[in-house]
């Protein structure tokens, strides 16, 4: 996302001078390098935890797993980074070159039209996650996240590269509607990459602070209730970074202890519908009934005397 503008392009902002445009609007100069770090920091200190402390017993081998979903997510790093030089790149100049989306009309500091910026490309993943679940097609790709039989941190990094490239052109349309800078897009995917690490991790944090956290970020507990294999849990907790989401659109479900939580798609439990091979091609394949079970119910759970309110 270390986009570069042109002198025409930074000659568009009327009255501002060339290099304060560029300082407030560019990713620093090592932004990869710093995006880099801040997952491989954060995925270290989860892996430790996640030994130290575990949420939930693994039901797979950690090293198989984590060496399979690592390279699930390298096919779609690649396709993504392929993607973004010819799409989001061109899109985030144009934004700023034409002063396109939302925030955009408005004149403001331009630390506060960061953290606006950074609030609304958050607030409008949600439904991006919502439509993973709800299209069909789109979901044939989301799967392959949801199949994993254990959620860990190197679960964050599962996705498909077919997702992944949808997902460009998603975020294409969220830069350019909210009128994000590169440097407020790159923000919000430093700190997005961080935060989906820490709440796919299988860390047990103490109740009372995950209680007191949940009301602001997404959460280990809160996160792994969505990938349970229940239906109805699954469409729950969409939120990615902010938790406000969930709590706004009345889709928030807490109160399930997590040792009730079975995670992964009740027709992909054999290990043999999880391998690389399996998982890469599982959108391109005929769908099975993800969430019917032997009898031909679907795996839902009664929430009646569920409490709003986290569980161990």
């Amino acid at each position: 996302m270390a986009a570069i503008l042109t002198r025409g392009e930074a000659d568009s902002f009327t009255g501002c001078d060339n290099r304060a445009v560029l300082s407030v609007t560019q990713p620093p100069r090592f932004a990869a390098v710093i995006t880099a770090s801040v997952i491989v920091v954060v995925f270290a200190a989860t892996l430790i935890l996640e030994l130290r402390r575990p949420l939930r017993r693994s039901v797979e081998s950690k090293s198989r797993r984590i060496l399979r979903n690592l390279t699930t997510g390298a096919t779609a790093l690649a396709v993504a980074t392929l993607l973004q030089t010819p799409l989001l790149i061109p899109v985030s100049r144009w934004v700023l070159a034409k002063r396109i989306g939302l925030l955009n009309t408005i004149a403001m500091p331009a630390a506060l039209r960061t953290v606006l910026a950074v609030v609304l490309l958050d607030y409008t993943l949600w439904f991006w996650h919502f439509a993973n679940h709800r299209v069909p097609f789109l979901w044939r790709f989301h799967l392959v996240h949801h199949v994993d039989r254990d959620l860990d941190a190197s679960t964050a990094l599962r996705f498909h590269f077919g997702e992944q490239a949808l997902s460009v052109v998603y975020r294409c349309v969220q830069i350019a509607v909210i009128g994000a800078t590169p440097f407020a897009v790159w923000t919000w995917q430093a700190i997005l990459f961080a935060a989906i690490l820490f709440h796919h991790s299988n860390v047990e944090l103490p109740i009372a602070w995950e209680r007191r956290l949940v009301r602001v970020v997404v959460t280990p507990r809160m996160h792994g209730i969505h990938h349970s294999d229940r239906l109805n849990e699954t469409n729950s907790n969409w939120s990615s970074l902010l938790s406000w989401w969930d709590y706004l659109h009345r889709t928030m479900i807490l109160g399930i202890p997590q040792k009730s939580v079975t995670i992964g798609v009740p027709a992909y439990q054999d290990p043999s519908d999880v391998t690389i091979g399996s998982i890469l091609l599982l959108p391109f394949l005929r769908q099975r009934r993800d969430f019917h079970l032997s009898d031909g119910t679907i795996s839902n759970r009664s929430h009646e005397d569920v409490r709003d309110l986290l569980a161990n």
